[in-house]
Order: structure tokens, then sequence, then C-alpha cells
């Protein structure tokens, strides 16, 4: 008895722990699917799958070629470097760093001084020089109004030297008188030649037209150049800017510096002309030409992608317009494909973003060409 009693005690806490876990649910046995199904999964996999890496392939094979793109291009913008024509001190100065002009602004002025007393000395000049030619015209009429006195002093000379060659054949005048009328007539005639002398002098003074216009002399029209040099000068002593655009590299520029002639004293940015200079590798010229479409996506907005059409393309690499080009005479020789620039012009009228010269940009050319096949598009591949 004590042995069956103690084997219910024993049994007794189990029954408790099994009653407090609940009831035992044994696992149920693995359905197999239906052998269709698993027939019809794999039958799909195996057409959607080929199918789609040819719709790949396809898609890749028409447009392959045809588009052009690369990453190493830049915003380019004419840059002119202003210097004053004239020598002078500024006396004047509207010009600051990243200051926005329009063509025409006052950028600077020299000191206009210097060249209002030149001008005024060229305008004094000026007036001497038609006095001048006023002057050479009397003395051309003085010099015909000798010569025709001279003219007629010979003609009554010679008028006389015939009356004493008369007289003297008849044995009236004497030798003496014969003598000094010949002498007489001689230094008229010399007097003649002389008074001719004359006029053909004043002729040439005038430019050998003795009616020529005063202001269309020699002398008047070398006074009217120096004349209109000092005014021009005086004009250049306000700097202006040549075109719209944006002032740089100008934070040292000052009123009071003296400025030379042609020195360079700081930069104007054009911001009316724009355009992007991208560098292809020569592999991706093969199709490329002048008036294909393109766009360009700058890295500051990547989100504003902008349409352009393909000006130009350099008649050489890089390489070959660089200060020290490359020498591939020697033996170690390794080619590396080269790049040659391409001009796109920008279609300014859809470009309303602040554009700033020497940005980065990827640029896309349509070359229209897949493959080698002219025109070929996604729809003539799948027709």
């Amino acid at each position: 008895m004590n042995a069956i009693s103690k084997a219910q005690e024993k049994a007794e806490p189990i029954e408790i722990e099994q009653e407090r876990a609940g009831p035992v649910t044994l696992p149920q046995p693995v359905q197999p699917r239906p052998k269709k199904k698993r027939n019809l999964l794999r039958l799909t996999l195996m057409l959607v799958v080929p199918l789609a890496l040819v719709a790949g392939g396809a898609w890749w094979w028409v447009t392959g070629g045809r588009y052009q793109e690369t990453d190493d291009a830049y915003l380019q913008q004419p840059k002119v470097s202003i210097a004053s024509q004239i020598a002078g001190r500024v006396v004047e100065s509207s010009v600051a760093d990243n200051m926005r002009v329009t063509a025409g602004t006052v950028l600077f002025k020299v000191d206009p001084e210097p060249y209002r007393i030149a001008l005024a000395q060229a305008e004094a000049s000026l007036e001497g020089a038609r006095l001048q030619v006023e002057q050479l015209r009397a003395a051309y009429s003085q010099a015909g109004a000798q010569e025709r006195d001279a003219q007629s002093e010979v003609a009554y000379l010679e008028t006389q030297l015939k009356r004493q060659q008369d007289l003297s054949k008849k044995g009236v005048a004497s030798q003496s008188a014969l003598d000094e009328a010949e002498r007489n007539l001689q230094k008229a005639k010399e007097s003649l030649s002389a008074s001719r002398q004359a006029v053909a002098s004043a002729l040439a003074a005038l430019g050998g037209n003795p009616e020529i216009e005063t202001d269309k002399h020699p002398t008047v029209l070398a006074a009217l150049a120096a004349r209109d040099k000092a005014a021009y000068e005086l004009q250049q002593t306000s700097v202006k800017a040549p075109a719209d655009g944006i002032i740089s590299q100008a934070s040292d520029f000052r009123s009071g510096q003296f400025v030379g002639v042609g020195t360079p004293l700081f930069t104007l940015v054009e911001t009316q002309s724009s355009w992007v200079e991208a560098n292809f590798k020569e592999t991706q010229l093969t199709h490329m030409k002048p008036g294909q479409k393109a766009e360009i996506v700058f890295d500051t907005y990547p989100d504003r992608p902008i349409e352009a059409t393909v000006e130009d393309i350099s008649a050489g690499t890089g390489a070959e317009f660089s200060l020290l080009p490359a020498q591939n005479a020697t033996g170690n020789w390794v080619k590396v494909t080269q790049r040659i620039p391409v001009r796109l012009k920008l279609h300014v009228d859809d470009v309303d973003l602040p554009l700033r010269t020497g940005m980065s940009a990827v640029v896309t050319v349509d070359t229209e060409v897949a493959h080698g096949i002219p025109g070929l598009t996604t729809a003539h591949a799948t027709e």
C-alpha cells in the first residue's frame, strides 16, 4: 500500500502541470502542393525571365550609341578685361566686386582736365591751319600778279630793244644805248622766271588746286585729325561697360590710383552670352555633328534640364592646343583616349536660372544614330 500511494503522489503533480499548460496540440502533417500549380509557376518563371532579358537587351540595342553623355562639361561666358585707353589718375569709381552692370554704365572716370587742355590746344592749332591756308591763297594771288607785271615788263623792254636796234642800224643810236636795252630785257626775263617759280611754289602749297576748300587742305586735315584725337581721348576719360555682365576681380580698384594705357584693371563677365564646352571622348564623336539636339543638366540645378544645340566641334583635341603638347615618339608610348571640346549653344529664352561661368554640367547629345543606323528609334526597332 505504501508503494502504491507513493506512485500516486508522484503522478498527481504531472497531471496538474498538464492541466495548467492546456491541451497539447500535435503537429499536422504537411499537405503536398498540387503538381499542376508547381508546373505553372515554373513555366511562368521560365517564360518571364527570358522575355525580360530579351526586352532589356532590345532596349539597350535600340538606344545604345544614340545618346552620348559626358560629365566633363563646363559653362563658359565671355570675360572682358577692362582697361583704360588713356593714362591718368582715377577721380571717380563706381566699381565693386560682383556688381551687376548694363552696357553703357560708367565704371570709372580718369582726370579729364589734361585732356580738355589738349583739346583746346588742338582746336587752336586747327584755326591756325585754316588761317595759314588763307595766307597761302593770298600769296598765290600775289605771285600771279607779280608774274603778270614781269610779263608786261618783258614785252615793253622787247619793244624798246627793237627800237634801239633800228636806230642803231640807221646810225642814230649809240652802241651803249643798245647794250643797255639788251641788258634791261635780260633782267626782266630773269624777273619773269622768278615770278613763275613763285607762282608754282604757291600753287604747290595749295595742293595743286588754287580753288581748294580750306578744310580739305592737307594742313587743315592734319589739324582736324589732331583735334578729333584730342576729343576722343577726352571722351575716353569716362570708361563704360561694353556689355551687360558682372564685375569681377575689382576688390583692389580704388579712386585715386594711377592707371596706364592698356593695363588690365578688373574683369567683366558677360551674362548675355553663355555656352557650354563639353569634352567628349574621341570615340563618342563618330556620329556627332553641329545642329544636333542636346540636354544639359547643371550640378547646381539637377532638377532643371536645359535644352541646347551642338554649335560646333573643335578642330583638335585639348592636348593639341596645350602649352606643351605631348610627344609620342618614344618607345614607351601608351595609347590614351583623347577628348575633343564640343561647343553647345543654350536656348537662352528658356533659361531663367542664374548661371555662373565655370559651373559643372552633364551633357547628353542625341546623335539620332543607334548602332550605326541613322534615325533608328524605339518605334522603328519595334516594327
